[in-house]
């Protein structure tokens, strides 16, 4: 079937029906409120940049979630344009503020590409329990479907009988095969039961279920690593893509989940989900800063193309607006990149 790329079918279906695609900035009203008021509503007005209005600038980015590390960089980015370009009032202030926020986010702009290979493309999701993590698997498939992709979910957290029950209903509603056992069932077993199936019956893209028990919790960790090398005993380059779920409106508690997730199972990407809600929004800015992993998709809304790839252009336009149209992807380094790897 080709190439995948998230990316180019978001931007495809924006192109093919610009009405029907609801702006960003839309879908994040209420991050975008609080981001936007509290942190850059008293940058409003020509007031003279002095120490009283860094301090406070600081202050505000520390407080909207940004975090420690994420904001000493911003600041330290922001007092050298401010004296290289003799900048003396906030609303310039306000511009570059936009400018360093984009520059912080850009290198983790990596949207996700199923590449065309022989066997299946192995997607093992992980996350705390009510992070989105199963209705976010569900979205993921339902894409790849709408994308020509034949897909097979593993029903690997065997320790909530409503996550099976639920990914077994999704299946059936949507024609989409899902290998599971009954609760309590070693999840190394399911998940190794779904890709010899997959194999099998030449399915293109597998996406794993695990259980999402506290990230502070060992046993859950030695089971996810189990996961891993049973995998590789099918494919020794299984999983492909070993993806957390993570629910942002738990602030800097989701950025320790990450680290521990990443610590144990070597993360290569990041789904931050529940930005419509009341999120702060800055955590996807000290994620990006700490951790440097790629983000994947951003969850901001209940339907399916809600679960957006990640476009740091597109991000920032929406929370800070610039001005420029959040509908669009605008300056994003991904452009190319998406555009070759259809």
């Amino acid at each position: 079937m080709g190439i995948f790329s998230f990316l180019k079918r978001q931007r495809d279906t924006r192109q093919e029906d610009p009405a029907a695609e609801k702006a960003l900035d839309e879908k994040l009203t209420r991050t975008r409120s609080t981001f936007k008021d509290n942190l850059l509503g008293f940058l409003r007005g020509k007031k003279p940049i002095d120490p009283e209005l860094l301090e406070e600038l600081e202050n505000q980015l520390i407080m909207a979630d940004v975090g420690v590390d994420a904001t000493s960089r911003i600041m330290d980015s922001l007092s050298k344009t401010i004296s290289a370009k003799k900048m003396t009032d906030s609303d310039s202030l306000h511009g570059a503020l936009q400018e360093e926020l984009q520059a912080l986010l850009q290198p983790v702009e990596q949207p996700l590409v199923i590449p065309d290979q022989d066997t299946p493309f192995v997607i093992l999701v992980v996350g705390v329990n009510g992070s989105g993590k199963t209705t976010t698997i569900g979205k993921l498939a339902k894409q790849l479907q709408l994308g020509g992709k034949s897909v097979m979910l593993a029903a690997g957290d065997t320790f909530r009988a409503a996550a099976i029950e639920q990914l077994q209903t999704w299946g059936e509603r949507n024609s989409v095969p899902v290998v599971s056992q009954q609760m309590g069932s070693d999840s190394a077993s399911v998940i190794f039961d779904a890709l010899q199936s997959a194999t099998a019956r030449n399915i293109d893209v597998l996406i794993a279920d695990t259980a999402g028990r506290l990230h502070t919790q060992a046993g859950l960790m030695d089971e996810l690593k189990k996961v891993k090398r049973v995998l590789a005993k099918l494919d020794v380059s299984a999983p492909h893509e070993t993806l957390i779920v993570l629910d942002g409106g738990t602030g800097q508690n989701a950025l320790s989940q990450a680290r521990e997730f990443h610590a144990a199972m070597d993360l290569t990407g990041l789904v931050i989900t529940k930005l419509d809600g009341t999120a702060k929004g800055g955590i996807v800015f000290a994620i990006a800063s700490s951790l440097g992993i790629p983000i994947r998709f951003i969850g901001v809304g209940e339907k399916v193309d809600d679960l957006e790839a990640f476009e740091a252009a597109r991000f920032v336009s929406a929370l800070t607006d610039t001005g420029t149209s959040a509908g669009t992807a605008g300056g994003s380094s991904s452009d190319a990149s998406g555009d070759a790897q259809a």
